[in-house]
């Protein structure tokens, strides 16, 4: 007789991340590129790298003597939620996104922070999952923690909505696409009302994560100014601020949540 679902679930090692049971801790960040969890292992306790299999890779190690996993998502949706779901199935219950963004706001710079609110869903994959009208939203208690982790750290930060795409040379570059008027009154409309900064991936996170009751967050470090039409390659001192704001928002929610049980 075959071992029960839910026991199954666990016991195998998942088909895209390539972890199993103990490879991963509850808390996860969740960058983009590969290359970058091993730079975030260095703000680990302990790190060492466990799996590394398509765009997944995965170092764990710990934040205040609880396990903390750093995998990478690869770039768009369609990978943050295969990842969340095999994750999910192996206890992680907390996401923190630590990737880039590109400004849609004149005051907001290369080099600064931003923690979002909530996304504008103008990516497909949680079309999915729920329908349009349904928000992607951030879970209040790591918007809480990336506040006050960047607060303390005196990182220039900005706190909004941002807006998840598909199709990133549509935004740095509208004027070179078959509608470009179009792509570029969206762009505008889109600033006007208040939108910070885009990114690939943190409203399928947010709504992925709603969907299965996990906590989400994104912390994202911008490479685009309005109008720049270019991604800049980055003092890596602002990839280091941004790591330590995040770590300083696990360590925040590791030791509220210890604190509750």
């Amino acid at each position: 007789m075959s071992a029960p679902y839910t026991e199954r679930l666990v016991a195998e090692r998942k088909y895209h991340v390539g972890l199993t049971q103990g490879d991963v801790g509850q808390y996860v960040l969740y960058p983009g590129d590969p290359a970058r969890t091993a730079v975030i292992a260095g703000f680990l306790d302990g790190a060492r790298e466990v799996a590394f299999s398509r765009e997944y890779r995965t170092f764990t190690g710990s934040v205040a003597g609880v396990p903390v996993s750093a995998v990478s998502s690869g770039m768009g949706g369609p990978s943050v939620a295969i990842g969340v779901e095999e994750m999910r199935e192996l206890g992680v219950h907390t996401f923190l996104r630590v990737g880039t963004c590109g400004a849609t706001q004149p005051g907001i710079k290369v080099g600064d922070l931003v923690i979002a609110t909530g996304a504008v869903r103008t990516e497909g994959t949680g079309d999915g999952y729920v329908p349009k009208e349904f928000p992607a939203v951030a879970d209040y208690e790591v918007v809480t923690a990336l506040l006050e982790a960047a607060r303390e750290a005196g990182a220039r930060h900005h706190l909004g909505i941002i807006r998840a795409v598909d199709a990133l040379y549509s935004d740095l570059v509208p004027d070179t696409m078959p509608d470009g008027p179009k792509l570029k009154a969206e762009l505008e409309m889109w600033a006007k009302a208040g939108v910070v900064a885009n990114d690939m991936e943190s409203s399928t996170l947010f709504v992925v994560a709603s969907v299965r009751r996990l906590r989400a967050g994104s912390l994202l470090l911008v490479v685009d100014e309005v109008g720049a039409g270019e991604i800049h390659h980055l003092d890596p001192a602002y990839m280091e601020r941004m790591l330590k704001v995040a770590v300083g928002a696990l360590r925040r929610l590791i030791e509220r949540d210890a604190a509750r049980k």
